[in-house]
């Protein structure tokens, strides 16, 4: 009997062990490593609240964005309002990493140097958008629009599917002096400077050009876009370059 009482309090303690350990790997979404720290990553969403952020050109309290299982969503059946989720902060030289994910069909996207005006009614007339898109969606047909992609400006550079919708992705946006490199998945998608004369060219030909401050900046706000399908993010960290 003892041998048996043994061996059920050293089971229990195993199996107790082990949903520790999975608890503990369960919170290390939305959290930063030691050596992160150390080399100046920080965290854009804690996990939590929608510290950090605001709906573009607001300054009221917002729903529609909100922090829920531990993901920034924007809910599409909150009816309270609309509207891009931008940082506080702007940003110019910097490394960004973020999780997404999309229901099917769903469309979003990830706009950098956006700026914050009045007169400019959305992010999208400012800055330019790293595309968010859901294979189902019907804009997959037009390869300008997939996910990776420097939207509406350039296919990706190199082929690479997104994941299953209701499966997290993985991006990443790298900017030092205008020159940008966008990742999906861990594989190169795009790559522009929005410093030179070809990219000045580049927007004048398309549609943007209609937005007089479009692509025309260096520094700006990092926004996330409402497109009524709903999104969701995590682990959105920043480092400085």
């Amino acid at each position: 009997m003892k041998n048996k009482i043994t061996k059920s309090i050293a089971a229990a303690a195993i199996i107790g062990l082990a949903i520790t350990c999975f608890a503990f790997r369960g919170d290390q979404n939305n959290s930063l490593s030691k050596a992160e720290r150390a080399n100046g990553w920080r965290l854009l969403f804690d996990g939590h609240t929608t510290a950090g952020w605001h709906l573009y050109n607001g300054t009221a309290q917002f729903t529609i964005w909100k922090a829920k299982d531990g993901a920034l969503v924007c809910d599409p059946l909150d009816k309270s309002g609309t509207g891009d989720l931008v940082t506080d902060q702007a940003f110019k030289n910097f490394d960004l990493k973020f999780d997404w994910k999309l229901p099917k069909g769903g469309n979003s996207g990830v706009f950098v140097n956006v700026l914050e005006r009045k007169d400019i009614p959305t992010g999208w007339a400012s800055g330019p958008e790293y595309q968010l898109l859901d294979d189902a969606n019907p804009d997959f047909a037009q390869p300008k629009s997939r996910s990776g992609c420097l939207f509406g400006f350039a296919p990706q550079k190199n082929p690479v599917k997104s994941r299953p919708s209701d499966t997290w992705n993985h991006s990443e946006i790298k900017q030092e002096n205008g020159k940008v490199r966008f990742y999906l998945n861990g594989i190169l998608t795009s790559e522009e400077d929005f410093s030179s004369k070809a990219w000045a060219d580049m927007v004048a030909k398309s549609h943007f050009s209609k937005f007089p401050e479009f692509g025309k900046h260096i520094d700006g706000r990092i926004a996330l876009q409402d497109w009524s399908t709903g999104v969701s993010f995590r682990n959105i960290k920043i480092k400085a370059l």
